[in-house]
């Protein structure tokens, strides 16, 4: 680094806006400026930060690029608000050039990705990094084809660790604030890879850093994203503690540049039924707005939502207005009508489907193999003889399965139905029709259908937050 002399020149030459008394005396400020452009706009190491005209030296032009990047005005001065934003927390991937020693951003050959968390902070429970990491994946799993599996032993294609400092990967950290995390490229080894500074205090919420958020940005960068100009992007390298988590999601820029690499989501791995396909009206199919409307089963799939009634299923996707209409046998044949229950496993990407004493296992449209089996095999007595509505819960991993006015609850971890259920649903679930037809989860809520009426309920506050009719999900 230069001297404090030379470091002085600079902000003659460029600090209009920038006070010269204050920046003579902060030294600090003009190494942050090298170094900053040096990591993250490619300005060469040996390149004096000094120079006698203002137009036209390297240092000016990269400022210039930085502020045009970030959405600063482009002044090439060392305002206040461009050194404001190199002070703030951001991800460590360059916003111009290449990683390091790792060039170009190829994207993953297949569909279908394991992950593996190498390690852990000690800022969180286990099970909220397990919880932060998934629910980080599912943000592009949502938007694309790209499906995602948890392995805890041997290779994976994106391993995720906490490190601090030197960590052997040639980047070290920084320690606390600045550098969060960076995230290498697609490809073998230590491509894909994300790695996140320990020395931040992780959290669920942003009254530290956000691992989800942080997580969320660097995996988009295991996916093969550079970093986004636009500041409402989640790929926008500069940290945003102000972001609404409850009302989290993709920007359009995020959207067009992963479903540029891997394409939009299909509606299914076989497309047997077009997305536009509607199923003719007959007098044995249901009206989506029938005031009476009630539902077999409800699950969630890929971020959709399936609603199964009779022969047929509404697909909700968020990211069009109308829901589709299909058939089951379109997409499943050897499945039956009229089901019982649904529920999807996010983390194994499987939804299992429940009808009379057995049950199914499907990932995209194809049946698992070893399916149907007998429920009493998840631990029900033999008095039960079929499901009422089943609903899984992302954060708890835990699935809970109604039965008359009872219900039970599965540990998807440990795979066995818990000790002490089953119990009343009107004690634990007070407000909520004891008879449950269908339920699932969003948005933290828990849905639960019961003839034409659905009750929205807050696990947390543990009451009733909405009452509407079951139909409201179709835009009627």
């Amino acid at each position: 680094m230069q001297s404090l002399p030379a470091l002085l020149l600079l902000c003659v030459a460029v600090c209009s806006a920038y006070p010269a008394d204050r920046a003579a005396e902060d030294e600090d400020s003009m190494e942050l400026v090298q170094q900053y452009l040096e990591n993250y706009y490619n300005l060469a190491k040996d390149t004096k930060p000094f120079v006698r005209r203002r137009d036209g030296s390297p240092v000016v032009e990269k400022i210039r690029e930085m502020q045009k990047f970030l959405g600063l005005v482009v002044t090439g001065k060392l305002d206040s608000d461009t050194l404001e934003m190199m002070r703030k927390p951001r991800c460590g991937v360059p916003d111009v050039g290449d990683f390091t020693t790792f060039p170009g951003i190829p994207k993953w050959r297949k569909t279908h990705l394991t992950y593996r968390i190498m390690n852990y902070t000690l800022d969180l429970p286990r099970d909220a990094v397990d919880s932060a990491i998934e629910k980080a994946l599912n943000v592009w799993k949502e938007v694309t084809p790209l499906t995602f599996s948890r392995t805890d032993e041997g290779e994976a294609d994106i391993k995720i660790s906490f490190a601090v400092r030197d960590h052997g990967d040639f980047s070290p950290f920084d320690g606390p604030g600045n550098v969060l995390g960076h995230a290498y490229p697609p490809g073998s080894g230590i491509y894909g890879d994300a790695h996140f500074d320990d020395d931040e205090l992780w959290t669920r919420d942003t009254s530290g850093t956000n691992l989800f958020l942080v997580a969320a940005h660097e995996l988009g960068h295991s996916l093969g994203l550079f970093h986004s100009a636009d500041p409402r992007a989640l790929m926008y390298p500069v940290y945003n503690r102000l972001t609404d988590l409850a009302r989290f999601h993709l920007s359009q820029d995020d959207m067009d540049g992963i479903q540029s690499l891997y394409g939009p989501p299909p509606v299914s791995p076989d497309e047997p039924v077009a997305p536009t396909e509607s199923v003719p009206s007959g007098p044995e199919t249901p009206a989506a707005c029938d005031p009476a409307l009630s539902f077999d089963a409800i699950s969630t799939l890929r971020g959709e939502i399936l609603f199964f009634k009779d022969r047929h299923f509404w697909r909700k996707s968020f990211r069009t207005l109308e829901p589709g209409f299909f058939l089951i046998s379109s997409f499943w044949p050897s499945l039956p009508s009229g089901l019982d229950a649904a529920y999807e496993e996010t983390s194994k990407d499987i939804v299992f489907i429940f009808k009379g004493d057995q049950f199914w296992a499907i990932r995209g449209t194809e049946v698992q193999a070893g399916y149907p089996k007998g429920i009493h095999t998840l631990g029900f007595p033999e008095t039960v003889g079929k499901i009422d509505a089943a609903m899984f819960d992302k954060e708890k991993k835990k699935t809970y399965f109604f039965v008359g006015d009872k219900y039970w609850r599965f540990d998807e971890k440990r795979q066995s139905m818990e000790p002490g259920f089953p119990k009343q649903i009107a004690e634990d679930f007070p407000g909520v029709d004891p008879k449950v037809d269908a339920a699932f989860e969003a948005f933290g809520f828990y849905y639960f259908f019961s003839g034409s009426s659905q009750r929205e309920f807050d696990p947390n506050a543990r009451q009733v937050t909405h009452a509407l009719k079951s139909r409201s999900w179709l835009n009627c």
